[in-house]
């Protein structure tokens, strides 16, 4: 798993606002421009965004039609929380 990756793309607060919208839009997704519009963001600063979100594999694109819809990929995110859970666990005392 690439967690060093997935907590740099989400540590930057538009990218994860991003990510959030696409979680609640499940599994409809939207498209880059109506991404922008909604989060107050440039086109081209949007694009920027869902690339850096892509390569860390949090969203990911489909062609749908003329249209290209991102949709978020919570699988990558889950990972990430059962490796920070288990990373964080405390020795067992007793032991």
């Amino acid at each position: 798993m690439k967690a060093m990756q997935v907590m740099s793309a989400l540590s930057q607060a538009t990218r994860l606002e991003v990510f959030q919208r696409l979680v609640e839009v499940l599994p409809e997704g939207m498209a880059s421009g109506e991404l922008a519009a909604v989060i107050g963001s440039s086109p081209n600063t949007m694009s920027a965004h869902l690339a850096v979100l892509t390569r860390a594999g949090v969203v990911r694109s489909d062609k749908v039609g003329r249209t290209v819809v991102y949709r978020a990929v919570t699988k990558s995110v889950e990972e990430l929380s059962r490796f920070l859970a288990q990373a964080c666990e405390m020795p067992d005392s007793r032991a």
